[in-house]
C-alpha cells in the first residue's frame, strides 16, 4: 500500500513537470498607465525568439507556443518597453508608460538646460551620432538638409568651414549666426572635433534667443561637448579613411571644337586664322589638375567615472587631400574635461578644447576652366650653352598669355608655397553651488586664444615660349610676404537658477546674472621683394634663395622693397540677464526673458546701453480632459512668441563712431617746401544706435498615432530696423553713416517624422522630413526711394530681395539688320546682326539704363531635407537628401574684353547666321553688349543631391562578450553622390557675403567623398 502510493504520487509529479514543459496559450489586454485606454499594436514577443504578436483595438493579445517559464517583452514607438515572466499563466495584463525621455527631452538654452515641452519657442537639438560617422572637419557642415530654417552652404575646399544663414539674411552688415561652445561665445567652431560633441541645439525664435541680447538677431547654435557621465570607464575608437572624386565637370570644349570657334571669331572680327604651328595638344585641364585626394578621421577617447568625480579627454586627427594637387589640410584635436564633487551641494570643473590646423595651400579653379585646351602642359628644353635639359611650363597662347599662366603653375611650382598653421585652445572653468534647496548659484570662466599665422613664397617662374629663344620669365621680381593674428576672448557668467515646484500643477524657473565678455585682435603683416637681377649679382650664388635674410645692399632703396601693416581693436560688453519659465499642469506655459546690454562699440554718441525682450506662451492642449478621450492625438501643443533681438554688426571698422581717414591730396608748407599730405573722415556720424530685430512666431507642435508621427510646422516673422547703412554724399556733402535700414524675412517652416516597426520581425525605419520657405524683401535703405548698394551684378535696394541680380533680361538674338530696324532703339549699345536683344521693360519704345532690372536672386524661395533610416538586427542604412528650389546663379567666370578663355561647349550652338540660334549669340567679344550684365549669364540654382549614404553593422553582444567589448560597428559611407543641378559650374552651391551671393565666379568642386569606418568601444 505504501509503496503503491508513492507510485501514484510520483506519476502525478511527473505529470506536473511534463505540464509544464508543455507550451501554453497566454492572453491578455495592455494599456496605457496614463489614461487606463487600451494600448494597440503593441508588440508583444517571447522574448528571445520571434514568436510574437500585435495588439488589437481593444488592446486584447492571444499568443500560443509560449513557454511556461518564458519571459514576454510589450514594446511600441513612444512608450517604455515592459518584460514580463509568464511563470506558468495563461492570462497577463499589462500597463505600459509613456516614455518620459521622448516627450520631456532636455535640451541646453542659454545659461541652463529645460524640458523641451516646457518652451515655447523652436529650438532643433541633433545629437552626436547624427554627425560623428561624417567625413566632414566641422561639424556643421553634417547638418545640411537636416534642420528646418537653417540654410548651409557646404564648400568642396579640403577642410573650410560652411556657411551658415539661419532665417534668411536679417542685415546688409552680416548674417552669420552666433555659436556657443560649452557656454563660451564664438565666432566659429573650426576648433571643434565632430567625434567631441555631445549636442548640438540650434536656436531659431525670439523667445530662445532674445537672452543672447546684441548678438542674438542672427540665430544660435550652442554646442555641448561630450563628459563623463556617472559609472562609466570607456574607451572608444573611431577611425575612418577613404578618398574623394570630382565627377562633375564642367562641360568644355576639346582642342578641335575650340579651333572651330576661335577661328570663326577670328574671321567675325576681321582677322586671320590663328596659326596653330606650336599649339597643336589636346588637354584637358581638369583631368591635369584634379586628383583623388585622400582622407582620414582618427578619433579615441577615454571617460573614467569615481564617486565623486568625472573625467573625459578626446584625442583627434583629421587629414584631408584637396581636389586640386599639393592642396592638404590636417588638423588635431584635444579635449579635456572634469568635475568633481566636493560635497552634495558644491561642485568644480574645468572643460578644455585645443586645436592645431595646418590649412591647405589653397588653389582656384580659374585657369583650369579658362586655359586653352591647345596649349601643352610641359616642353622639354635644351640649354644650347650646357646642354642641360630641363622639362619647362609650357606658356599659354598669346591671346591669353597676358591674363592666364598654365595653370600647371599653381601646383608644379608655386604648390606648398602658401603655409598657414592656426593654434587656438578655448575653456572654462566654473563652479557650482546649490543653496537653499531651490537655489543654484553657477559661476564660469571662459578663455578663447588663437594665434593664426601664415607664409606666403613667390618664386621665379620659368616658361617655354616657342615665340621667343631660351627660356621665359614673365616676372621681374620674387617675394616673401607673412600675416599674424591674434585673437582673444575672455568671457564670464555668474548665474543664480531658482527651480521649484508649487502644489504638483505650479512649475517655476528663474535665472537672472550678469555676464562680461572681452575681446581683442591683433594683426600683423610684411612683405619683402627684390628684382631678380639683383638677387643673382648681389647676394652669393650658394645663398640666392635666401635672399630675404640678407642685409640691404647699397641700392637696395631702389631694388628691394619693404611693407608692414598692423591693426588692433579691443571690445568690451557686460550684460543683466534675467529669464523665466512657468508652467501650469504641464498645460499652460509661459517664458519671458530679458537681457541689457553694454558695449564699448557705440561709445561716444550716447547710445552705449540697449534693452532686448522676449514673451513667449504655449498651450499643450493635449493634456486637457476633453482630449483624453481620443486615441488618434497623443500630444498637441499650440504655440508662440514675439521678442526684440540685436546684432553688433556695424558693416564698418569695429568702432564705427571713429571713421577711418582717407587722402584727398597734399600741399607744399614751409621754406623747405614740405609736401604735408592731406587726410579726411570718409564718413560723419551720426547718432548711431544698434540693429534691431522685431521677431514673431506661431507653431503646432504634434505627436500623432501613438507616437508613431511628429509634426511641428512653424511661420515666422523677422523685421530687422535700424540697419546700419553708409549714404554716397549728395552735393559734395561728407558721406554719412546711419540707421536708416529695413529688412524683411519671413516664411514657413515644416518638420515631419514618422517611426514605426514592421511586426516582430525586428525591423524598424523612420523616414523624416523638412521644408523651409523663405521670402526676403528690402523695405528701405536710406532716405530716398532709389538709395541702392552696387557690388557688380548684385544691387540691394527697396522693394526687392536684398543682393539680387541686376541687369538686362535677354529677348533673344538680332537675326538680321530688318530686325534690329523693328526692334525698340538701343540707346546704350551699338547693336549688329548675331547680338543679345534686351527686352523694353518699362515699355517706353527703347533701350536704356532704365530698362534694368531683376533677372534672378541668390536667395532661394524653398529648402528641403529629406532622410530615411532602416534598421535590422544589427544592420543599419541611412539615406540624407537635400536640396533648394526657386534662386539663380550668376555665371561670371567665363567672357572677358581681355583674353580669350576656353569655351563652354554649349557655344557650338552660336548665333553664325540668321536663324541659327535665338539664344548663344556671335562670338565676337569686343560687342560691350553681349558682355553687359543680363539674363544670359543667369543660370538656374535649384538643386537636388544625394547628401549621404551609410551602411553599417553592429555586432551582437554575445560575440562581444567574449571578446571584452562594449560594441563594435563598421560603416561604409558615401557623400555627395549625386547632385541634379542646371547651372553649367562644378557646383550650385555657392555664398558669398550679404550683399554679394549666388556669383559663380569660378566656384570650387564638390567632390564625392567615400569613407569607411570602425567604431570599438571597450
Amino acid at each position: 500500500m505504501k509503496l503503491k502510493t508513492i507510485l501514484i504520487l510520483c506519476f502525478l509529479l511527473f505529470l506536473v513537470g511534463l505540464s509544464a514543459q508543455q507550451p501554453i496559450t497566454v492572453s491578455g489586454t495592455v494599456t496605457e498607465g496614463a489614461t487606463g485606454d487600451p494600448a494597440i499594436g503593441v508588440t508583444v514577443l517571447v522574448k528571445g525568439t520571434t514568436n510574437g504578436t500585435v495588439t488589437g483595438i481593444g488592446g486584447d493579445y492571444t499568443l500560443s507556443n509560449v513557454p511556461a517559464n518564458a519571459t514576454l517583452m510589450f514594446s511600441y514607438i513612444g512608450m517604455l518597453t515592459v518584460e514580463e515572466s509568464v511563470n506558468g499563466r495563461s492570462v497577463i495584463n499589462i500597463s505600459m508608460l509613456e516614455d518620459v525621455q521622448a516627450l520631456d527631452e532636455v535640451v541646453v538654452i542659454g545659461y541652463g538646460t529645460a524640458r523641451k515641452r516646457d518652451l515655447t519657442g523652436s529650438i532643433v537639438s541633433v545629437s552626436a551620432g547624427e554627425i560623428a560617422d561624417r567625413p566632414s572637419a566641422n561639424p556643421l557642415a553634417s547638418l545640411q538638409g537636416k534642420v528646418a530654417g537653417v540654410q548651409i552652404v557646404n564648400t568642396g575646399r579640403a577642410g573650410q568651414d560652411p556657411e551658415i544663414r539661419i532665417r534668411g539674411t536679417n542685415s546688409i552688415n552680416g548674417y552669420k549666426p552666433l555659436y556657443i561652445v560649452d557656454g563660451l561665445f564664438s565666432d566659429n567652431i573650426s576648433h571643434i572635433n565632430p567625434s567631441d560633441v555631445e549636442s548640438m541645439e540650434i536656436l531659431k525664435d525670439p523667445s530662445s534667443l532674445a537672452i543672447f541680447g546684441v548678438r542674438g538677431a542672427n540665430g544660435v547654435i550652442i554646442i555641448s561637448t561630450k563628459k563623463a557621465k556617472a559609472g562609466q570607464t570607456i574607451v572608444n575608437l573611431n577611425t575612418s579613411f577613404g578618398f574623394k572624386e570630382i565627377y562633375d565637370r564642367i562641360d568644355l570644349t576639346n582642342a578641335a571644337q575650340f579651333k572651330e570657334l576661335y577661328d570663326e571669331q577670328r574671321n567675325n572680327q576681321g582677322a586671320q586664322p590663328y596659326n596653330y604651328s606650336y599649339w597643336g595638344a589636346d588637354t584637358d585641364w581638369q583631368d591635369e589638375m584634379f586628383q583623388s585626394g585622400f582622407i582620414t578621421n582618427n578619433n579615441i577617447s577615454i571617460t573614467g567615472s569615481g564617486d565623486r568625480s568625472r573625467f573625459y579627454m578626446g584625442l583627434g586627427y583629421t587629414s584631408e587631400e584637396g581636389s586640386i594637387q599639393t592642396e592638404k589640410f590636417s588638423k588635431i584635436t584635444v579635449n579635456l574635461s572634469s568635475e568633481y564633487n566636493v560635497t552634495d551641494f558644491l561642485k568644480f570643473g574645468f572643460q578644455v578644447n585645443g586645436a592645431k590646423s595646418k590649412t591647405p595651400d589653397a588653389k582656384g579653379v580659374g585657369s583650369i576652366v579658362r586655359a586653352a585646351p591647345i596649349a601643352p602642359t610641359f616642353y622639354d628644353y635644351t640649354d644650347p650653352l650646357t646642354d642641360k635639359t630641363e622639362r619647362l611650363l609650357h606658356t599659354m597662347p598669346e591671346f591669353q598669355r597676358a591674363q592666364l599662366w598654365n595653370p600647371l603653375v599653381e601646383t608644379y611650382i608655386r604648390g606648398n608655397h602658401n603655409l598657414g598653421v592656426n593654434h587656438r585652445v578655448a575653456g572654462n572653468i566654473y563652479g557650482e553651488l546649490k543653496l537653499l534647496e531651490n537655489f543654484t548659484f553657477k559661476t564660469t570662466l571662459s578663455l578663447d586664444y588663437a594665434i593664426n599665422e601664415a607664409r606666403a613664397f613667390s618664386p621665379v617662374v620659368y616658361f617655354y615660349n616657342p615665340d621667343i629663344p631660351g627660356k621665359e620669365n614673365v616676372q621681374d621680381r620674387q617675394s616673401i610676404s607673412q600675416v599674424k593674428s591674434t585673437e582673444y576672448a575672455a568671457q564670464g557668467d555668474h548665474i543664480l537658477t531658482y527651480q521649484n515646484t508649487f502644489d504638483d500643477v505650479h512649475s517655476l524657473t528663474v535665472m537672472g546674472g550678469i555676464t562680461t565678455n572681452y575681446r581683442e585682435f591683433s594683426l600683423l603683416e610684411g612683405e619683402r621683394s627684390e628684382l631678380l637681377d639683383k638677387i643673382y649679382f648681389s647676394v652669393p650664388n650658394d645663398n640666392y634663395d635666401k635672399w630675404w635674410l640678407t642685409a640691404l645692399n647699397s641700392d637696395g632703396a631702389k631694388n628691394q622693397y619693404d611693407t608692414d601693416k598692423n591693426h588692433q581693436w579691443r571690445r568690451f560688453t557686460m550684460s543683466y540677464l534675467l529669464r523665466g519659465l512657468y508652467s501650469y499642469d504641464n498645460r499652460y506655459l509661459l517664458n519671458g526673458s530679458f537681457r541689457r546690454d553694454g558695449s564699448s562699440v557705440f561709445r561716444g554718441v550716447g547710445n552705449t546701453w540697449e534693452n532686448f525682450y522676449s514673451f513667449g506662451t504655449a498651450w499643450v492642449v493635449s493634456e486637457e480632459d476633453f482630449m483624453k478621450e481620443q486615441r488618434v492625438i497623443d500630444y498637441l501643443k499650440l504655440k508662440g512668441s514675439w521678442g526684440v533681438l540685436g546684432t553688433e554688426n556695424t558693416g564698418r571698422s569695429v568702432y564705427p563712431t571713429y571713421p577711418e581717414l582717407t587722402s584727398v591730396g597734399s600741399a607744399v608748407f614751409g621754406p623747405n617746401e614740405n609736401i604735408i599730405p592731406g587726410y579726411t573722415k570718409i564718413y560723419n556720424v551720426q547718432d548711431l544706435k544698434w540693429e534691431k530685430t522685431y521677431s514673431w512666431e506661431a507653431g503646432i507642435e504634434i505627436n500623432l498615432l501613438n507616437q508613431r508621427l511628429r509634426i511641428e510646422p512653424v511661420y515666422y516673422n523677422k523685421r530687422t530696423k535700424d540697419i546700419i547703412v553708409l549714404l554716397d554724399s549728395r552735393g559734395g556733402a561728407f558721406n554719412s553713416l546711419e540707421n536708416l535700414g529695413d529688412i524683411e524675412n519671413k516664411g514657413l517652416e515644416l518638420t515631419a517624422l514618422w517611426n514605426d516597426k514592421i511586426g516582430e520581425s525586428g525591423f524598424t525605419y523612420s523616414v523624416g522630413a523638412n521644408l523651409t520657405s523663405i521670402k526676403n524683401k528690402v523695405l528701405s535703405l536710406g532716405r530716398d526711394e532709389g538709395d541702392a548698394i552696387y557690388e557688380g551684378m548684385a544691387r540691394t535696394v527697396a522693394g526687392y530681395p536684398i543682393a539680387y541680380f541686376y541687369g538686362y533680361q535677354v529677348n533673344g538674338i538680332y537675326q538680321n539688320n530688318e530686325d534690329i530696324r523693328q526692334s525698340e532703339p538701343n540707346n546704350v549699345f551699338a547693336v549688329k546682326p548675331g547680338d543679345l536683344k534686351f527686352k523694353d521693360v518699362n515699355g517706353d519704345g527703347k533701350i536704356d539704363q532704365d530698362d534694368r532690372t531683376m533677372i534672378g536672386k541668390p536667395t532661394p524661395d524653398y529648402t528641403y531635407g529629406l532622410n530615411v533610416n532602416l534598421a535590422y538586427r544589427g544592420f543599419d542604412f541611412g539615406v540624407d537628401m537635400m536640396g533648394v528650389y526657386g534662386n539663380e546663379v550668376y555665371r561670371d567666370w567665363d567672357t572677358s574684353s581681355f583674353a580669350q578663355f576656353n569655351y563652354l561647349t554649349k557655344r557650338m550652338n552660336r548665333w553664325n547666321g540668321e536663324g541659327t540660334s535665338n539664344w548663344e549669340p556671335i562670338l565676337d567679344p569686343s560687342r560691350a553688349i553681349n558682355r553687359a550684365y543680363s539674363s544670359y549669364y543667369i543660370e538656374d540654382g535649384s538643386f537636388f543631391r544625394l547628401r549621404n549614404l551609410q551602411l553599417g553593422y553592429t555586432f551582437p553582444g554575445s560575440l562581444l562578450d567574449k571578446l571584452y567589448l562594449k560594441s563594435l560597428r563598421i560603416y561604409a559611407n558615401v557623400q555627395n553622390l549625386k547632385t541634379w543641378h542646371k547651372n553649367t559650374g562644378y557646383t550650385p552651391e555657392i555664398g558669398g557675403s550679404a550683399v554679394r551671393s549666388g556669383i559663380d565666379g569660378g566656384t570650387y568642386p564638390m567632390p564625392a567623398i567615400y569613407t569607411f569606418g570602425l567604431n570599438l568601444t571597450f
